[in-house]
């Protein structure tokens, strides 16, 4: 035996069917705030920038890479 409903509502009906609560203020808050934030930050979305900040922190991590794989050799030879 199958049964099928069809319910026609609002998503603020069915939250408040099922005693959810109201969170489209909180969001509202949200997306607000991401917004000024990110208007805040555009500065350094631009191509410049972003390459300066990918480039220092590429170059920080091939020394680092560099370091691991000296101190890795250097242990294995000391094994030997």
């Amino acid at each position: 035996m199958k049964v099928k409903i069809d319910i026609e509502c609002s998503p603020a009906e069915a939250r408040a069917f099922f005693g959810l609560p109201n969170i489209e203020p909180l969001n509202d808050k949200l997306v607000e705030e991401m917004g000024r934030r990110m208007e805040a930050n555009m500065d350094a979305l631009e191509p410049e920038a972003l390459m300066r900040n990918w480039m220092s922190m590429g170059g920080e991590m091939q020394k680092q890479m560099f370091a691991l794989f000296t101190q890795a050799a250097s242990t294995k030879r000391s094994e030997d």
